[in-house]
């Protein structure tokens, strides 16, 4: 049913919000429109996939399930009844941009950051060369990527990159079976990583230890592995008195004593090595002539005056038949929407879309991808704050089209719908086939068998 054109927004007719994206950003922007008491509101939550938490499912690691305690504060929001999820919907196809201006009084784009940086070498896209996000994205189930053939048949991988996604991914190809038993690792990943020949994993950053951004918490992991062991060396780590007092980060110190204590320890002989190798630079994927990856040749770096990276002309080359490059996420335009092609942002100031009046973004998609998922929750209130300030002040067009008229809307479209209680079905199956196998969740990773769990 269509509703006339109104200049302000009350308890008959709310403000009513599409936000796009159902991950962290998504639910804390949610969260935040239904704590203000300026407006009362209505949202409409959507996602392109039927399930809700985006990276919080997708990206966290499976062996790190605290992490992902922070759903029962999303399930809490999504089930509010000024909430809707929409879930199996996808913006631009099944609702554009221009149905959901005609729909909503404002948008908020919190789509995050689902692609990835290259490293711009040869050989990049070999077979065997990849994202860490398509490896993460696979080994947890994520429907775009749980059908793709994931030959593990390399005993050595190189992990570009010295962040917390580097040390995810090593660790999970660094675990035991056994180990992996206890998480909720997709059962097709288990299954192949049961199977892994993996002995030696490399993890490669350009500058020294002081410049990696991973956590202590889980870089002190690589000491406590069942069949893995840590190796350092000692004179990629070594600081001088000025380097170290340089570093004033905790965080960074007590990283460099986990490393040293890591490189003065005695090979226990487990059957896999994690190399936590630092100055050193990717150069080149060598090519077995037949396509695969067959090694990755390096370049030995300095550090200078500055902290940046020079080569010194000295290579090496490390005996790898898998590359996982895990130097960055970046953001991925969404139709008729504003983008900056060089940072991979919606173009913004703070949060108001550049050139959109009604438009909003937070999270990653917003700022880049910095911070963990906390992080989006300033972030997110943040961009509500003018959002709620822009409805009082009169500057938002009012939609002429209400719920009822997103629901015709999408019906016409045969677009199969998926809701909060659907997605709640779905979860309860997962958690109980889990509990049958011993295991915390057996996820479903495929959409259409997704879809077949249904809120009776």
């Amino acid at each position: 049913m269509s509703e006339p054109v109104i200049s302000s927004f009350n308890d008959q007719r709310p403000l009513r919000v599409a936000v796009i994206g159902s991950g962290p950003s998504g639910i804390f922007a949610t969260e935040a429109l239904l704590k203000q008491s300026e407006l009362p509101v209505q949202v409409d939550v959507f996602d392109r996939l039927p399930t809700p938490y985006g990276l919080v499912r997708y990206g966290v690691a499976p062996d790190h399930l605290t992490i992902k305690s922070v759903t029962r504060g999303f399930e809490k929001t999504l089930s509010d009844p000024r909430v809707r999820f929409l879930g199996n919907v996808e913006f631009g196809s099944d609702l554009t941009h221009e149905e959901a201006r005609a729909h909503y009084d404002a948008l908020l784009y919190t789509v995050g950051a689902s692609s990835d940086r290259r490293l711009g070498i040869p050989g990049e896209d070999l077979n065997g060369s990849m994202s860490a996000t398509e490896f993460v994205a696979w080994y947890n189930g994520h429907p775009d990527a749980a059908a793709r053939e994931m030959v593990l048949h390399a005993s050595g991988v190189a992990v570009v990159g010295v962040g917390n996604v580097a040390l995810d991914v090593t660790r999970i190809l660094a675990k035991t079976s056994a180990e992996l038993h206890d998480s909720d690792i997709a059962a097709h990943a288990l299954s192949a990583l049961e199977q892994s020949p993996v002995r030696d994993v490399w993890i490669l950053g350009r500058r020294g230890p002081a410049q990696a951004s991973f956590t202590t918490k889980e870089l002190r992991e690589f000491g406590e592995l069942a069949e893995a062991e840590p190796v350092v060396y000692p004179e990629e780590i070594a600081l001088t008195e000025a380097e170290e007092a340089a570093i004033t980060d905790n965080v960074k110190k007590k990283n460099v004593e986990v490393l040293r204590d890591f490189a003065g320890r005695t090979s226990e002989g487990k059957p896999r090595r994690v190399h936590l190798r630092f100055l050193v630079s990717p150069i080149e994927i060598l090519d077995d002539g037949q396509g695969n990856v067959a090694g990755l040749k390096v370049e030995r770096n300095r550090l200078d005056e500055q902290g940046n990276a020079v080569g010194t002309g000295e290579y090496e080359t490390l005996p790898v038949q898998m590359v996982l490059r895990s130097v960055g996420y970046r953001g991925v335009a969404l139709p008729e929407v504003p983008f900056d092609e060089r940072r991979g942002v919606i173009p913004n100031t703070e949060g108001r879309v550049e050139g959109r009046t009604g438009e909003y973004t937070a999270g990653w998609i917003k700022r880049g991808p910095s911070g963990v998922v906390g992080t989006n929750r300033k972030d997110a209130t943040d961009t509500v704050a003018h959002l709620i300030a822009d409805a009082k002040a009169g500057v938002l067009s009012p939609a002429v089209r209400g719920r009822e008229d997103v629901d015709a809307l999408l019906q016409a479209k045969g677009v199969d719908v998926y809701t909060f209680s659907d997605w709640k079905a779905l979860d309860a199956h997962e958690l109980s086939q889990g509990q049958a196998l011993g295991r915390p969740r057996a996820k479903v990773v495929h959409r259409h068998e997704m879809l077949t769990h249904r809120n009776k």
